[in-house]
Formats: structure tokens, sequence, C-alpha cells
């Protein structure tokens, strides 16, 4: 292999975001490069990471061009992209990584893409060696090794709950704004999807694992009122309990957002409500894809005041243990932070053998949880 990382999409915002993190902090001897189809824009990325990188590789990779793509899984042990919406782009990048033998990242949030990915590619990576690891930002990291650190700390022999509640401070990116917008447009088709991929993955022998819906109430313990989040990121969690056995014999997830007061409560559902139900309309979805583009994000001053926090109550063989993960602005900073180590990881890490679409935690495990943590993000245990 020529190199160990590509990164395609660095002249975005979450990609060049992604480019300054491993500028700074790729190891010595790292061999990474940039792919993308405007070496202009490539060239100015490149530049604005200083002289000590104007050396730096810069590939040619369209998605429209399979060829430019096979040429780059070809080259390199770990492909990072941040080319989305992924259910309109993502695909021949995964195809040609799984045909490569090449190991992939995304920032994919699209359970209707990742569901199809493993339906077309899954099995082909697997005889390949690839591991196809989508979700490896805001969406899923924080969410999957949480209740990964979370089930480490209960028996592995007796039913386990975890219950997980978001709270954060921060802007959605132009790029996460669109694919969201996308999701809520294509309900039937991530419906379909998901059937598909239910007819060919395997369900783990003698184990139950699932994720949960709850309902909108008031948490006891936090104070907090509690609403189910429709996001990706509980697949991801039971992607990793179907591959792990420390998740126990029966595995239940349930994922909310937490928030102090009753009217944000209110006013949060009555906005999602309106937001799907508005984007089935082709007119009205073209004109709220306007109000933000992809590549756009906030201030570097904006990103600095952001935050989020999760925390994970698990129970299991008459244990209790509450955790949380936390950090600065999830969407930009800190997912820039996660992909970035994610793809370092794969690389560069020793890591369990496994290979086809997998979880972050069944991908990466204790090794990214370790770089993660020295990295800045914080995974600690609370009272219970």
């Amino acid at each position: 292999m020529v190199y160990d990382v590509v990164l395609f999409g660095a002249t975005g915002f979450t990609g060049r975001l992604t480019a300054e993190y491993l500028a700074r902090h790729a190891p010595g001897g790292c061999r990474w490069a940039l792919a993308g189809r405007n070496r202009a824009k490539l060239e100015d990325v490149r530049a604005g990471l200083g002289p000590d990188f104007a050396q730096l590789p810069l590939l040619h990779a369209d998605v429209t061009d399979p060829a430019s793509l096979q040429a780059v899984a070809s080259s390199t042990k770990v492909v990072i992209t941040t080319v989305g919406p992924y259910v309109r782009y993502g695909e021949p990048l995964v195809a040609a990584c799984a045909e490569a033998g090449t190991d992939y990242v995304d920032l994919c949030g699209e359970p209707e893409f990742t569901d199809l990915m493993y339906v077309r590619h899954h099995a082909r990576a697997a005889e390949t060696g690839a591991r196809l690891v989508h979700a490896c930002g805001f969406d899923s990291i924080p969410h999957d090794l949480g209740v990964y650190y979370t089930v480490k700390k209960l028996p592995d022999d007796a039913p386990i709950r975890v219950r997980g509640q978001l709270r954060l401070g921060a802007a959605f990116s132009g790029g996460t704004y669109a694919s969201a917008l996308g999701a809520a447009s294509r309900l039937l088709p991530m419906l379909r999807a998901a059937r598909e991929r239910r007819k060919v993955q395997h369900e783990p022998a003698g184990r139950r694992v699932r994720a949960v819906t709850g309902t909108p109430r008031r948490d006891g313990e936090t104070g907090h009122w509690l609403v189910p989040l429709p996001t990706i990121d509980p697949q991801i969690v039971v992607a990793s309990a179907r591959e792990l056995p420390a998740y126990g014999p029966d595995f239940a997830y349930s994922h909310y957002a937490a928030v102090k007061h009753l009217p944000v409560l209110a006013g949060g559902l009555a906005g999602v409500g309106a937001a799907v139900a508005l984007a089935q309309l082709p007119p009205v979805r073209t004109a709220l894809g306007n109000l933000r583009k992809p590549g756009e994000g906030p201030s570097e001053q904006r990103r600095a005041k952001s935050w989020f926090a999760v925390r994970f109550t698990g129970d299991g063989g008459g244990k209790r243990v509450v955790t949380e993960v936390s950090g600065g602005d999830p969407g930009y900073d800190e997912t820039a932070k996660m992909l970035a180590e994610s793809a370092l990881c794969l690389a560069l890490d020793d890591l369990p053998t496994r290979a086809g679409q997998l979880s972050p935690a069944a991908a990466m495990g204790d090794a990214l949880l370790t770089r993660l943590t020295n990295a800045g993000m914080v995974f600690r245990t609370l009272p219970a």
C-alpha cells in the first residue's frame, strides 16, 4: 500500500477540519493523502495546513468515475469519506473498498444507506477482509462506544438494559442538515431497506439484541424530560451487541434526548413532526434544502462554545452502572476527531480479526476507546 489513510471530501467543511486534525495528530511516518475531484480546491486545503504539508499527495477521485475510486481504494489501507448525502453519493466508494479489501470509514447518519450497503457489500467485504465502518462521527461514536464502555462494567451472563440520554448545545452542519432532510423525505425507502437487511443479516445464536422505542416521559433520577430520538444511533448500538458477547444473552437499548423544560420538549416534537411532513412535498423540500447548503458550518468561536454529554444507565445481573461520555463541539470539531482517530485506529492499531460491515465498537473496541480518551473525550463512571 502506498498510503495508510486517504481522506476523500477534504474540501467540505467537516472534511477540511478532518484534514487539519490529521495534520496535527497523525503520528510521524503515517502516510496520508487528500482525494477529490477538484484539484484547485484540494491545493487550497493543503496550503491551509501549512508549509510542512506542501508535498502532501493529492489524488483524483470522483463518485461518477468508478475507476478513480478503485485506484484510490487500491492505494491505501483506509479511506475516509465525508462526501454525503451518502444515499446519493456514497455507494461507489463503498463498493470499491469492499472489492479491494480496503477499510472504510464515514460520517453517515442515514439508516437507509447503511442498510443498503450491508445488503449489497457486506458479504464481499467479509471475503476480501475489508472493514466497512459507518457512523464514525457524532453519529454514532459517543453512543456506540458509550454503551460499550457501560456494558463492560456489567455481568455478561444476565440480561442487560441500557438507556442513553443525550444533551447538547450545538449547531448543525449543512451536510448534516441535507442528510436529515433527505432521510425525512425517504421514509418508505428507509423501511424497505431495513426489511431487506433483516432478511440477510445474521442473528447471534442463543442471544437476543434489540432497540426498544420508549415513550416521552420525565426521568425521576435526573429530572429531565425524555423523548425518543429517531436517529441511527440505536441501530449502530444493536449492531455492536449482535457481534459482541459482552452485551449479554438478552440486550436492549433505548435512546433519548433529554431536556430540562417541558415546553422545550413539546416544541421540539412539534418541530420534528412538521419537518417530516413538509419534507414529503418536493417544492417545500427544495426550499428547505436551500436554507443551508452542504459545506457550510458555524464559526470557530461558535464551535468553541458547543458541547455534548450522553448519560447511560445500565442494569444487569442485579447491578446498576451510570456512565457519561462528553466532549466539545459535536457536529464539527469532535466529529473530525472521532473520524480521524477511527481511521488511524484501523490503519495502525492491533485490532480484532473481523471483516465486513461493522460498527465502530465491534471493529475497534478498546483501541478506539483508548484513542478517544487520549484525544480528550471523557468516558467516566458516575455515582449510581
